[in-house]
């Protein structure tokens, strides 16, 4: 404004480097000119047409008549951005030889004066006679004189003593009289002062003043009031259109109009800045943003007191209901001799409600403890279980959901209801299979909740030896045989499972889905007063559901055929299923054989000869062992059939491995924890973990990925705390840590309710159950987190492989 050959621009960085004009290197405050060629300009505007910063002047640069032109790095933004260009060669010479002022003459022509000045010669000084004014009374007036008299002494001696040699010896000070003075001290009458004393006393008593006051009270009134918009009238809004004053600003502000339009498309203006800021900024309130906040507790005094709670698992599809299971706290010695101890009590796994967190609305009945169980992921109602003596259990609570629907409403009055999954033909199978008298035996009774009877049970003979201790069920997309052989489940049913024990093995199970064979009519009536067998006669035919065999047994072991691997946690990439809803699936009768015509049936009579044999499945694992050591095995590679030999294998805990979970973001990325630290793996990296942690003060015995977040996780320890840790924040200690019971922490499992309610249920060694609602700040992702974290873990996997290749290329100098 004022200056109407200059024009503001803004200069982006790609801009300054094809001009050579990069601010602090080749303009800066002090020499901020640059000369730039007309033609240059002419073809930046050619090449990158209305992207170049040239284009809102682009007029103005064709019609300058010179051949350079001047642009200016405007430090101060003293016309609005960071450079202007001069657009007049009268401007752009003022700029680089302004003209001489009116000081500048004058101080040239005073150079030139003191130039010109005559040279006279020296001339010694004259003296002068001095002349007083008075100022030798001052200066005798200040100056020191003495008026005190001095007083004189006079020491002397005998002649005769001048210049006689002086000896000194050594003498006690005690025991000479006068050999040392003594300043004793003694009371000086002047300081003694009496003082006389008496008794005084003081009380205060309160001025009572007595005081009223009244308020005038105003009697309502009714009161309204309304507003409308002044307009103005047409005949004004036409001489206001059309007037030279709105025209002329519309002229001076169509430049800066047009630059504020540049500079919206190149950024949001409507950025908060503040808002982002705080993503990454802690609140300063007293309370801290990260915390788990105690939504419900539970526990039984007849199953879960002075017990461990060992496994825990959410309901998939019905809001509010938690499965756990308790086992006996058994001693080192009681563990190895199982045989030993008997059962105190009925193991159960119950079904817990948040809608009565004192009852258990359902209970499962277990032959042994149950060390872990899972939901089938296509059929919720159908549950596997290991158990303390390596057996695998069976159970279907079908006709127990809409108990359990019905009895989940949230605490907004929401009620969340899951759709009826009853897979029949895995039910009717089972029947005709182990021949069981009955799927389920419910109690009858007024205060107890249904207890629901295991419909198979494996063989002790082709079970673990020692405790289950990991279960997964299998993906529903791939089947295996014993052939070594992986085809596509065309049924989409959850049929086989995977579980391993301190034994060394790992056992794969199949729930058989072929078509029944025909029987004759004499076999058809046994069959069907089997299954149609009273409830009031004994259960005789219970020992035949005990012939479950699995399809492969694996054993780890080393190289050496004596070396053996006792897992305990298993993780195969294979295991991401997602639980599955249908409306349409057919509910039958558990007691009925399956017909012709059923529909599982119908999709289980292909052959294996039709099946299509999967190639891109993975059948790498990971396990961990009861030692803390992690191994990286293919189950498919083994030249013998029951073994499978690892091919990696690193001691990384030193106690047994309490958890080995896959991240729910990344399929190739996994958590394993024991002892006193946890290592984060990547698969494919074979030169050890991308990441391990320093020992802790306390033992960490689980641990669980979140569901939402890609990089945070909770670790629970033997002290009852839970370490939350959050890679983008700290990858060296816990971001932030709780205490939530006096106990051990024995499982930690998160559910999503909703979208604004995300849970943590934490079990401890004194079987109780306590229910944590996580804050937003663990439960809500930050912006760009999971491509941050990714890009976290790929950095680490690349210095892991710099670091392997520095020590080897150490080791081959040596």
């Amino acid at each position: 404004i004022g200056h109407p050959e200059i024009f503001p621009l803004v200069f982006t960085t790609k801009t300054q480097e094809i001009f050579n004009c990069r601010i602090d290197e080749d303009v800066t405050e002090e020499n901020c000119f640059k000369l730039i060629k007309k033609e240059d300009i002419i073809q930046d505007l050619k090449t990158r047409a209305a992207i170049s910063d040239f284009h809102p002047v682009k007029k103005v640069v064709l019609e300058y008549p010179g051949e350079e032109i001047l642009v200016v790095f405007d430090a101060k933004f003293q016309y609005g951005q960071n450079f202007y260009f001069v657009a007049s060669e009268e401007a752009k010479k003022n700029l680089l030889k302004p003209p001489e002022t009116a000081e500048d003459k004058e101080e040239k022509e005073e150079e030139n004066r003191e130039e010109t000045l005559e040279v006279h010669p020296y001339k010694p000084p004259v003296h002068k006679p001095w002349v007083s004014l008075g100022s030798e009374k001052e200066i005798e007036e200040e100056s020191v004189k003495d008026t005190v008299t001095e007083i004189k002494y006079v020491i002397s001696q005998v002649h005769r003593k001048f210049g006689a040699p002086i000896t000194f010896t050594d003498k006690n000070a005690s025991h000479v009289k006068d050999s040392y003075v003594e300043c004793t001290s003694y009371q000086d009458k002047t300081f003694s002062i009496k003082m006389l004393e008496k008794d005084v006393g003081v009380q205060m008593v309160p001025k009572v003043r007595a005081a009223s006051t009244q308020t005038k009270w105003t009697y309502p009134k009714n009161a309204a009031t309304q507003y409308f918009p002044r307009e103005l009238s047409n005949k004004e809004k036409e001489e206001s259109l059309s007037s030279e004053k709105l025209k002329e600003f519309l002229k001076s502000v169509h430049l800066r109009m047009e630059i504020a339009l540049q500079q919206n498309e190149i950024m949001n203006a409507f950025f908060d800045d503040w808002e982002a800021l705080a993503e990454d900024e802690s609140n300063s309130g007293s309370k801290p943003d990260v915390y788990l906040k105690a939504y419900q507790s539970f526990t039984d005094l007849r199953y879960l007191k002075d017990r461990t709670i060992s496994c825990i698992c959410w309901h998939p599809t019905i809001y509010g209901i938690i499965a756990v299971s308790a086992k006996e706290q058994l001693s080192f010695e009681e563990q190895v001799n199982l045989s030993d101890k008997s059962l105190m009590q009925q193991p159960v796994i119950l079904f817990l409600s948040f809608s009565d967190p004192i009852h258990p609305q359902l209970m499962l009945e277990c032959p042994e403890d149950i060390y872990c169980f899972q939901f089938c992921p296509s059929d919720p109602n159908i549950i596997a279980g290991g158990c303390i003596n390596g057996q695998i259990v069976l159970w279907d609570i079908s006709q127990h959901e809409e108990k359990l629907q019905n009895a989940q409403t949230d605490a907004d009055g929401i009620k969340v209801t899951s759709v009826n999954m009853v897979d029949a033909f895995i039910l009717n199978t089972l029947q005709y299979i182990y021949m069981s008298p009955s799927l389920m035996q419910v109690q009858q009774s007024s205060t107890e909740p249904p207890l629901v009877r295991h419909c198979a049970v494996s063989s002790i003979q082709y079970s673990h030896i020692k405790p289950v201790t990991d279960i997964h069920w299998l993906p529903d997309y791939f089947k295996d045989n014993q052939i070594d052989a992986t085809f596509e489940n065309r049924a989409e049913i959850c049929v086989q499972l995977v579980t391993c024990s301190s034994d060394c093995s790992v056992l794969f199970w199949g729930i058989p889905d072929t078509k029944l064979p025909e029987q004759s009519s004499p076999e058809k009536v046994r069959e069907k007063n089997i299954f149609y067998m009273p409830s009031d006669v004994p259960d005789t035919s219970k020992h035949l559901d005990l012939c479950w065999k699995p399809l492969k047994k694996i054993h780890l072991r080393e190289s050496d055929p004596n070396t053996e691997y006792g897992p305990v946690r298993i993780s195969l990439k294979e295991l991401h299923y997602h639980h599955k809803t249908s409306e349409n699936v057919q509910s039958l009768n558990p007691l009925e054989v399956p017909t012709k015509d059923s529909l599982y049936t119908e999709k289980t009579t292909s052959s294996s000869k039709n099946l299509k044999l999967l190639e891109s499945i993975s059948t790498d694992v990971f396990v961990g062992t009861e030692d803390g050591e992690i191994v990286y095995s293919n189950w498919k590679m083994a030249t013998d059939r029951d073994s499978a030999k690892h091919t990696e294998k690193y001691i990384t805990h030193t106690e047994t491995i309490n958890a080995l979970q896959r991240s729910p973001f990344f399929k190739d990325i996994i958590l394993s924890i024991g002892g006193r630290s946890f290592a984060i793996w990547k698969e494919g990296a074979t030169y050890g973990p991308i990441l391990q942690s320093s020992c802790s003060a306390g033992r960490y015995t689980t641990g669980h990925w979140s569901l939402t977040r890609p990089g945070v996780f909770f670790i629970g320890r033997d002290d009852g705390n839970i370490d939350i840790w959050d890679l983008l924040k700290k990858s060296h200690e816990p971001s932030h840590f709780q205490n939530i019971s006096k106990s051990m922490i024995t499982f930690i499992s998160p559910w999503i309710a909703s979208s604004k309610q995300h849970f943590l249920a934490v079990s401890d060694d004194l079987g109780v159950l306590h229910v944590l609602e996580i804050c937003q700040k663990l439960s809500h992702p930050s912006r760009n987190e999971h491509a941050n974290v990714l890009d976290y873990f790929e950095r680490e996997v690349k210095y892991l492989k710099y670091r392997e290749q520095e020590f080897q290329e150490y080791q081959e100098l040596q």
